[in-house]
């Protein structure tokens, strides 16, 4: 087993390596495609962008492997919604490797009558459910620790209640403000968390657009990757800024 968790794990670093290139790529293509003296190094970096994106299949199996790992690991938690939501997106995100190899095999010609827009649609849809379970995890994260703020919070109170009643109610009343900082404060005491939260909405730019949900362009989708990118080398990296799962 520690062999199988080596081996994802190099797949995983190198994949995001990839990524990171990818997108980069696609914004740059992006940012310069206007100029007409640029035309050569727009096509050079889309060639670039298209070899990595083509490299990445090479991780494949790894990414499956890890997936279907995750996934058995998640299914023991002892809390309902991790459990739950993390199984779900663990194996929406192993169909999602499915997909890609059925995609992979059309594109080397071994399975050349695959209906490509339908296997594309079916893998972005997989993706799309194991980020929006992934999100649905992170915030059950955040209530979890608003409740723990709101309680101390109370206690507190609760002490000096008489004193400062007066204070106290003027502060109640701004309850979105009173929210915001709160979530402010759980975000910056939780680096995990953060870095977690933030990778999943910058994944969420390919498949809104794919799926024709939030039609955005290239530029958004290549930054939003090189950060999600950034962020999954970091936690790679420094396994204790990785959310536990």
């Amino acid at each position: 087993m520690e062999g199988f968790v080596d081996f994802t794990n190099r797949c995983q670093g190198r994949d995001q390596l990839f990524r990171a290139t990818q997108f980069t790529c696609m914004l740059l293509s992006y940012l310069i495609e206007n100029k007409a003296d640029k035309k050569k190094l727009v096509m050079k970096l889309k060639q670039l962008e298209s070899s990595m994106s083509s490299g990445r299949k090479m991780f494949r199996l790894g990414n499956m492997v890890h997936a279907l790992v995750a996934a058995r690991r998640a299914a023991e938690l002892p809390e309902v919604v991790p459990r739950l939501c993390l199984t779900a997106s663990h194996l929406s995100r192993a169909l999602y490797f499915v997909c890609d190899a059925v995609l992979w095999l059309r594109s080397v010609g071994l399975q050349p009558h695959v209906d490509k827009p339908k296997w594309h649609t079916w893998a972005t849809k997989c993706y799309y459910c194991s980020l929006l379970m992934n999100l649905a995890r992170d915030w059950y994260e955040i209530s979890w620790r608003l409740e723990q703020a709101e309680l101390e919070e109370k206690t507190k109170e609760n002490c000096i209640w008489q004193k400062h009643g007066e204070e106290l109610n003027g502060v109640k009343s701004d309850g979105l403000q009173s929210f915001l900082c709160q979530l402010f404060q759980i975000l910056k005491r939780n680096p995990p968390l953060l870095l977690d939260l933030v990778k999943n909405l910058c994944d969420l730019s390919g498949p809104l657009d794919t799926l024709g949900i939030y039609k955005t362009n290239p530029g958004v989708i290549g930054f939003c990757g090189i950060l999600s990118s950034l962020v999954g080398i970091l936690t790679l990296a420094s396994p204790h800024l990785k959310l536990k799962q």
